[in-house]
């Protein structure tokens, strides 16, 4: 669905609920689309029924009365009332018996309000599911299948139109009487919002469900260049990227003790400290912190990557890059990526090289490939060279869009850069990453950083740059950046995407690939 039309359902939705909460609204947009809403038009073909994911009897009542008005035309009007009918007989047609008596009520086979009063049905669990939950320990998969499979038949008896905003808040409910037992949690460290995996589960059951007795019609919607539009703003239609993890994204004003003059000398004095061998880190660490709010007016005003490496150099080195991410997003950069390295690191390489390996041909010859580039080499280095080799080999994703080999004793100015991509990108100094001692970084094409000794300092370089010059994830690379982005540098935003949005498609939350790796490596006992 196109940016216009994503306006025009937003629109169409709050001139009839205003009151309508966001979560809601979303959830309701994004369920819309999924049924085949693609325009206006379709508008008149939504029932009741397909509203029940996220709003009450009443609101879907009102919100179809609107509509059903507003976009009648001279064309259909002759036929609203033949479409009210098979429309009716329709959805009759789709609903069990048990079912069909309560759709002559006023509410179709819900109680208004049985999300709110809905009781988990514990007492229904098998009693090894039961003996997991009360100690705080993580039931195995096949009994948490069975879990959800027993709640989800609770939820459906409750209401048959259940949807993802019921799903989450029975997972909420869930996880908060048994934390230990039903959150996202890899070696302790809760991972995103700490219930999605729990929901994605949920709701999958119910699509299970619903799939042998609920058959849907979608169509597909035929693009031309008349789709597209330029009345939204670029900078507009970006922005969820670009302050996608951020605390700070966007100062409005200056600190009460600086000036614009004040700022630009220290900016000068910056410039004149980065051409000297004896500065002095914790001062260039000071100055760097009290001109964040220039930096980010500089980069929010779109100024490109060579004129911001001219005029911020300490900006693209480890430590102006670790003081603007701290700003930006409220995460140490190197030090959260070492100790989430210490406490997961080894257990997402074993799942890696023991479990993920007997699933795919293909990531088993990668895995015995980069066995033999690697040899007898140790040490942490190399370890989490392999970790995020695997990664991309595992989501299917290709090395040389974050990785470019060249000579060993390749100098900077010898880089062939239009065979670099656009994103941050580590060139790698040598035959292969374990050969490698010395690292460069690329930023737009341009060699922002082209002595990084080691490969930890380069990927945390790498990666801290999508943030702090608001570069959206490509889509080549969307699950090995998110799955570092959650699980190494713990930015768990619960809403939105860092990721490019090539094809005007919704992207939802979580990667669901990167989801499913997570709740693998939670089940995952490798000690």
């Amino acid at each position: 669905m196109s940016d216009s039309e994503q306006t025009f359902l937003d629109v169409a939705i709050t001139e009839v609920l205003p009151e309508l909460q966001a979560v809601n609204k979303n959830i309701l947009e994004e369920h819309l689309q999924s049924i085949g809403v693609e325009t206006s038009d379709d508008l008149r073909f939504v029932t009741e029924a397909d509203l029940m994911t996220a709003l009450r009897p009443v609101q879907a009542r009102k919100l179809l009365s609107a509509w059903k008005q507003k976009y009648q035309t001279p064309e259909n009007s002759s036929l609203s009332s033949v479409e009210a009918s098979s429309t009716q007989s329709l959805s009759l047609l789709s609903l069990s018996p048990q079912s069909l008596s309560s759709t002559s009520s006023s509410s179709p086979g819900c109680d208004i309000q049985w999300d709110d009063n809905f009781e988990i049905p514990w007492s229904k669990l098998p009693a090894e599911v039961m003996h997991f939950l009360e100690r705080g320990k993580r039931p195995r998969p096949k009994l948490r299948r069975q879990m959800v499979r027993i709640v989800v038949t609770e939820m459906m008896e409750k209401c048959p139109h259940v949807g993802r905003k019921h799903s989450i808040d029975v997972a909420r409910k869930m996880v908060a009487k048994y934390p230990n037992s039903l959150q996202d949690l890899i070696e302790g460290e809760i991972v995103g919002a700490g219930y999605l995996s729990l929901v994605k589960q949920l709701q999958n059951r119910i699509e299970n469900v619903r799939r042998t007795s609920t058959p849907k019609i979608r169509k597909r919607k035929h693009q031309t260049d008349s789709d597209h539009t330029d009345e939204i703003p670029l900078e507009e239609r970006a922005a969820m990227q670009d302050t996608y993890g951020c605390i700070k994204w966007n100062v409005e004003f200056l600190p009460l003790e600086e000036t614009p003059e004040s700022q630009q000398q220290k900016m000068e004095k910056l410039k004149v400290m980065f051409q000297q061998a004896d500065t002095n880190p914790e001062e260039v660490k000071s100055l760097m912190k009290s001109t964040y709010y220039t930096q980010r007016l500089h980069v929010n005003q779109g100024k490109s990557i060579k004129c911001l490496r001219e005029e911020w150099p300490f900006w693209f080195d480890e430590l102006g890059m670790s003081v603007h991410f701290k700003e930006l997003t409220g995460i140490d950069l190197k030090e959260t990526f070492t100790r989430n390295l210490d406490l997961k690191g080894k257990r997402l390489l074993d799942y890696l090289t023991t479990v993920a390996v007997s699933k795919s041909k293909v990531f088993l010859q990668t895995y015995a490939r980069l066995q033999r580039m690697r040899g007898p080499q140790s040490g942490c280095s190399d370890d989490v060279k392999e970790m995020v080799l695997l990664l991309l080999s595992y989501f299917e994703e290709k090395e040389e869009s974050m990785l470019l080999c060249v000579e060993d004793t390749c100098l900077a100015d010898e880089v062939q850069l239009e065979q670099v991509p656009l994103t941050p990108t580590i060139i790698v100094c040598g035959q292969s990453c374990y050969s490698s001692r010395r690292y460069m970084l690329s930023v737009d094409r341009h060699l922002v950083s082209t002595n990084i000794s080691s490969f930890i300092s380069a990927l945390c370089l790498m990666f801290g740059s999508y943030y702090n010059f608001n570069i959206h994830y490509p889509s080549e690379l969307a699950s090995t950046l998110e799955f570092l982005q959650r699980c190494f540098f713990s930015i768990n935003p619960e809403k939105g995407t860092k990721v490019e949005n090539k094809n005007s498609k919704r992207r939802l939350s979580v990667n669901p690939r990167v989801l499913t790796l997570i709740q693998d490596l939670a089940d995952h006992e490798w000690r």
